[in-house]
Formats: structure tokens, sequence, C-alpha cells
């Protein structure tokens, strides 16, 4: 058969899943005089003299094919008989149970409507190679229910949040994708030429400086479900491209959005597994208990021994060099010290946090968008939601301050003259919108792919989105 000779369509009565709950009670060797019409793709074959069996596979789940050389004659066989392992199918008949109690239908006629031209992997051990997988995310989907899973999960915690915000009064929105300006976050851009406008453009890294601008508008509570870009590394926790959910609230500060990001992490967990519990690292951790709320020098000292309380006080970045050495944690010469503490912190203790915790207060130099902490000198306060020792959602008091947003942007540039590419860049008309007054707010940006995760037992960010990015490989040619 030529792909010219395919099928148009198919129509075909009903999905695979509700048939099976509807004759799963059926006797054995009985039919159900139901005539029905199935589509779907065949994952095995076997023979058996005048009978033959498929199993046919569709988005619900599968059903046994019974042909019979009773029903279909010699050439009905002969047609079933050449269909393939892979093949795309619709097929006719009646909704029967075996004699050995298999739910079936009885074909009374099949339509190939699309062949497979690839040999396809063993149905009953799937692709054991990981790369593979990912790269042939279709097979992937074909053969492993844990895929299909992270598939269906992803969308259950979709409607969930849009839920969540549409019940406290926020607005979805959307805002763009590429930016003049790669701002609202620290982190290396992917960099683009607009050839009409013949400017630089840049992915976003974050939406964050668009978003508060419609602060800035009058819209008091926004959210975006959006999808940004980092031109770093790749690995269990990072791709270039992730899924990231933002949101601000205007009247509020970073202790309210905690308590909207706690109970918005508990609605999630309840929409994809029914639960607040979690299993992390081998022992349950209940999302439903309050989140703990602690400050980075309190668990710093409670992982490590060290109290760097006095060695940042003096205000002198010497002690704080020298118990960052103590620590086997190396820094970088350039560094001012809020980026040694916060250094310390990420490779000794964050890590280590498995039940959900609030970090509450980062330092100045790895916050540049959060306002000063109103206790901690040279801090901010700017709060990391934590569990299973991976960030998930950093929160901030918003810096509406234009005159300290431009001294923060200035303090970023000099870093990034000094090497540091991941510094943030000033965005002059962010600055000039600040001018028209910010109403004071909290916000947070969401790790979506991360608590997926969490939430399903996966250790890779690879596992949970559809098409991760991978290094090219040669092109197969198809005939």
């Amino acid at each position: 058969m030529t792909s010219s000779e395919y099928a148009y369509r198919y129509e075909r009565t009903h999905e695979i899943a509700p048939l099976r709950d509807r004759f799963e009670s059926l006797e054995a060797g009985a039919g159900s005089d139901e005539q029905v019409r199935l589509a779907g793709r065949i994952m095995t074959m076997r023979a058996h003299g005048k009978l033959a069996f498929a199993d046919l596979l569709d988005s619900s789940g599968r059903i046994q094919l019974f042909a019979q050389h009773a029903v279909l004659g010699d050439e009905g066989m002969e047609a079933f008989g050449k269909l393939g392992v892979g093949d795309i199918v619709g097929a006719a008949g009646e909704i029967v149970m075996t004699r050995r109690g298999e739910l079936s239908l009885k074909v009374d006629e099949v339509t190939l409507l699309a062949e497979c031209k690839r040999p396809m992997p063993d149905n009953w051990h799937g692709l054991s190679d990981v790369e593979v997988r990912h790269r042939q995310r279709y097979l992937d989907l074909l053969l492993n229910p844990a895929a299909r899973r992270a598939v269906e999960a992803r969308a259950e915690l979709n409607i969930a949040i849009r839920s969540f915000f549409t019940e406290r009064g926020f607005t979805e929105v959307e805002t763009p994708l590429l930016q003049p300006i790669a701002g609202g976050a620290v982190a290396r851009p992917f960099v683009t030429h607009h050839n009409a406008l013949d400017i630089d453009l840049y992915l976003r890294i974050a939406p964050e400086l668009y978003l508060k601008r419609l602060l800035i508008g009058g819209l008091d509570r926004v959210y975006e479900l959006n999808r940004s870009f980092r031109n770093e590394g790749v690995s269990t926790r990072h791709n270039p491209e992730f899924t990231m959910l933002e949101a601000y609230e205007a009247y509020a500060d970073y202790n309210d959005t905690m308590t909207l990001v706690e109970d918005l992490t508990r609605r999630i967990a309840m929409a994809v597994n029914g639960s607040t519990e979690v299993t992390i690292e081998g022992r349950t951790v209940d999302l439903g208990s309050p989140f703990r709320r602690t400050t980075m020098f309190e668990v710093i000292a409670e992982r490590t021994g060290r109290d760097l309380t006095e060695a940042w006080s003096t205000g002198d970045i010497g002690p704080l060099r020298a118990a960052a050495e103590d620590l086997g944690v190396a820094v970088d010469a350039k560094w001012e010290r809020g980026k040694v503490v916060a250094e310390i912190f990420e490779e000794t203790t964050e890590k280590h946090l498995l039940d959900p915790t609030f970090v509450a207060g980062f330092p100045k130099e790895v916050s540049p968008l959060a306002k000063d902490h109103r206790t901690l000198e040279g801090f901010t306060e700017h709060a990391d939601l934590i569990i299973g020792g991976t960030e998930i959602a950093p929160i901030y008091s918003e810096l509406n301050d234009p005159a300290e947003q431009r001294r923060r942007f200035e303090q970023q540039a000099a870093a990034r003259a000094a090497g540091d590419q991941e510094a943030a860049l000033a965005d002059e008309e962010f600055l000039e919108a600040l001018a028209y007054g910010m109403p004071p707010a909290g916000g947070f940006g969401y790790g979506i792919d991360r608590f997926l995760m969490i939430l399903l037992g996966i250790g890779s960010i690879r596992d949970v989105i559809l098409f991760p990015t991978l290094k090219p490989e040669a092109q197969p040619k198809f005939s």
C-alpha cells in the first residue's frame, strides 16, 4: 500500500477504555451484541492456525483483536496476517469475551490507516536507552506508561494553577518572548537578531519586568504560565527551555506571597497525586503540614556548625572567604560578600532541605529586584521555597523605588564588567515605568518542571519535558 492509498479518515465509534469498563464482567465465551469501530496502533501480532490475535492500543488503553477464518475467510485472514507491529489500523466488529477470559474485538473488517516503516522496540522491555527515550519521545510515550503519566500530570497541574488564581481574582496574561533587554532574573540569555528592525533581541529569561509594568498599569493581580530560556548548562535539574509560573499581587509583601505559594503548592499536589504526601529520598514528606520559615544563616549553621552572623556583621569579606575555604566551597576572587554567603548556602545546605522550607532573606548581590530586608542589613526580602533539596520558587517583596532600582542595576553592570555574564542588564524602559509609581507588591516565580519531578518521583527534568534540548545527531533518511 502506498501513502496515497491510506484512508483520509476513519470513523471510530468508541475508545477502548470505556468499553473495557462496560464489558469487563462478561462471562468467558460470551458476546455483547455490541458492534463497534475502533482505531489505534497494533502492539503485538500472533497467529494460531485459523485464528489470529493482535493487541490494539489507543490513547485510552489496549484491547485484543480476535480474527477468525470462519468470519473473515481466506482473503480477510490474509490481509489481517499482513499487518505488522506498529501499524495503525481501524477495526470493526463485536465486543466479546474469549473462552480464556480476554475481552476482545471479534474482527469483521480491518483497515490499514498507516504503515509502520521502522521496527518497533520490544513491547515488553520498552526503551532502555535513556538518550533514545528522550530523542524519540513518540516511542517512549507508546511503550512507557510513566511517560504518558507525566504528560497527563502536567495538564492536571496547569488546570489546578488556573483554577487557583481565578478563585483569587488574578488575571492571566501573556508577555513577550522576544525582549530587547534580558531582564527579570540573573542568568545568561540566548540572543538573536531581528532583520527588519536591525536589532538584537533576547529570548526571555523571565517575564518579571513586563508583569511589573502591568502592576503600574493598574492590574493588581496578574500571573503568567510561561516558557523561559537560559543559555546555561544541562543537568538533571536544568534545561535551556523550561516552564515557569510568575505571579504578582499589589499591596502585598513576601510574607503574604509565601502563604499564597504554600497554598498553591498544596493545590497542585492534590490535583496531580490526590494527596499532599510525596516520597523524597525514601521518606514521606507531607506538604499539608505548615512550611518552615527560617533564615539563610540559621540553616547554614544547622548544617555546617558555622554561624556566619558575626563574620557578616564585620562588613569585611575576609572572614566569609575563610569560612568558605574551611567548608570546601570555591569562591571567585571578584565576588562580593553577599555572593560568597549565597554560594556557601547553595553548596553546603540547600540540597539537604528535604521538607518544604522558606529560606527568607538573600543578599542584595544576588537579588537585584527585591526590597531591602527590614531587619537584616545587606539582605533583601527574597525567600526561596526549597523542597527535596531543590529551589522551587523565589519570592520577593518587590523593589518599587526607581532610584534604588537604578543603583542595583549599576551594581549588576559592574559585576558584568568584572566578568559575571549572568549579571542583570539595566532596563531603562522599566526604570521609566517605575518612575510613574508601582504599588508595593509581592511576587514569585515557580519552577513547574522541578515541582512536577518531585510529585512524580522522577529524577531528571528531561523526563517531565516532552522534548528536552539535545545535541543533534545525523538525521535518518526516509524511504
